[in-house]
């Protein structure tokens, strides 16, 4: 287990507050399965909390950014966010294809009423955490 330093900007909270209430709820759990999973792995020392596209980001070296949000235009979903040109999306739509919802090659769905399988999550922000280091495995190595 790391001795993970977080670098927050405080503007991330602000956003978190503009949520409605059950919406803060399922975002801030997004938040903290991507900050355990930071913490349970050896190779991520520091993490930058952020916003990028004004929706709450996470950066590590040796990653691919990790975004979260919720969009009034969509009032029942809410997403995790990776690069869209990555490899990130279109292997998890391979390994979990019956497990989760899926936006093009960007992101992961959720409905609000949904329970996030957290195993499995936890598994693709690993992968988005450590993208540069297993981008060359064979289905991300997972």
């Amino acid at each position: 287990m790391s001795n993970l330093q977080i670098q927050k900007n405080p503007t991330v909270d602000q956003v978190f507050q503009s949520y409605p209430d059950l919406v803060q709820k399922k975002i801030r759990h997004l938040r903290s399965l991507i900050l355990e999973v930071a913490q349970d792995s050896e190779e991520i020392t520091s993490l930058e909390e952020t916003l990028k596209w004004g929706e709450p980001s996470y950066l590590v070296k040796k990653g691919s950014t990790i975004r979260i949000d919720w969009k009034q235009k969509t009032p029942h979903q809410y997403a995790m966010y990776f690069k869209c040109t990555s490899k990130l999306v279109s292997t998890f739509k391979l390994v979990y294809k019956d497990v989760f919802n899926f936006e093009g090659n960007r992101a992961i769905v959720f409905e609000l009423n949904d329970k996030v399988p957290e195993m499995e999550l936890k598994k693709c922000i690993s992968a988005g955490l450590n993208y540069h280091r297993i981008k060359h495995l064979p289905l991300l190595g997972m």
